[in-house]
């Protein structure tokens, strides 16, 4: 694996590398307080992950996080970087980020779509971001610069999203989570954008993966993108929760490398 620093106008953006130089691009696009350290480190096809701003080792700017023009530029500076037509993967706020990037430059440098346990929207009665009670019960609590108040937040959220995970893997999580500054932790959420236009333009292959269990990002959001992209694939993962990739990592990883690998033909 090796880090890459980019510069999205101005911004400085961490990105992870990893798998054959040669191989179909992927961008994996992690979700709110997280970073592309959560992915898998060893796929066969080239992965970008990227840390987000203000998220793991990528600069905390002072604005931005309200605006879906900001959050295009970051991706766009990202396949700059990747320089070739690339599948975008994201997860759960990283479906968000995708649907800004598409909003503002379309779909001519993508090969195709991967949304896992994605919200498409945000802002109240917004189908695309419906949200379950472990996401409800986190807030506002999880957004306080108070240390008593977010660090049990934090963690139930980390805890309760993926109840199967092994603990040393959640507490790796939940010390992710708190590299985040509560400033942008907040200011993400405080948006309101609808996706429906966007979604319904997409003319590239879409994969849309959703835990049944989830109750983070409510299956309701996954079966709207489904529903909104032209032929979208829909794939359920029964009795699983908000991170697929992690806790069915074999099927997921299967389900990936076949769609990249028929989309990159």
């Amino acid at each position: 694996m090796q880090i890459s620093r980019l510069d999205a106008e101005g911004v400085r953006l961490s990105v992870r590398e990893s798998g054959p130089v040669d191989a179909p691009a992927v961008v994996l696009v992690h979700g709110w307080a997280s970073s592309g350290e959560v992915w898998s480190p060893d796929p066969p096809f080239r992965s970008y992950a990227p840390d987000l701003r203000g998220h793991g080792d990528s600069e905390v700017t002072e604005g931005g996080y309200r605006d879906s023009a900001c959050w295009a530029a970051d991706l766009e500076a990202v396949l700059d970087h990747v320089g070739r037509p690339a599948v975008l993967v994201g997860w759960s706020y990283g479906g968000l980020v995708i649907a800004d990037y598409l909003r503002a430059h379309g779909t001519s440098r993508v090969n195709g779509l991967v949304l896992v346990d994605a919200i498409t929207e945000i802002g109240r009665d917004r189908p695309g971001g419906v949200t379950g009670k472990v996401m409800r019960a986190a807030l506002p609590a999880a957004l306080s610069d108070d240390p008593v108040v977010a660090v049990p937040a934090l963690a139930e959220f980390w805890r309760d999203q993926a109840p199967a995970l092994p603990g040393e893997l959640v507490q790796r999580l939940i010390g992710t989570a708190l590299r985040v500054p509560p400033r942008v932790r907040g200011e993400v959420f405080r948006r309101d954008v609808d996706s429906a236009a966007v979604l319904k333009a997409v003319d590239k292959p879409t994969l849309v993966v959703h835990g049944t269990a989830d109750e983070v990002v409510d299956p309701a959001a996954g079966e709207y993108a489904a529903a909104m992209i032209p032929g979208a694939d829909l794939r359920r993962y029964e009795r699983t929760g908000h991170a697929p990739f992690l806790e069915q990592p074999e099927r997921f990883a299967a389900d990936l490398a076949g769609f990249v690998a028929e989309v990159s033909r």
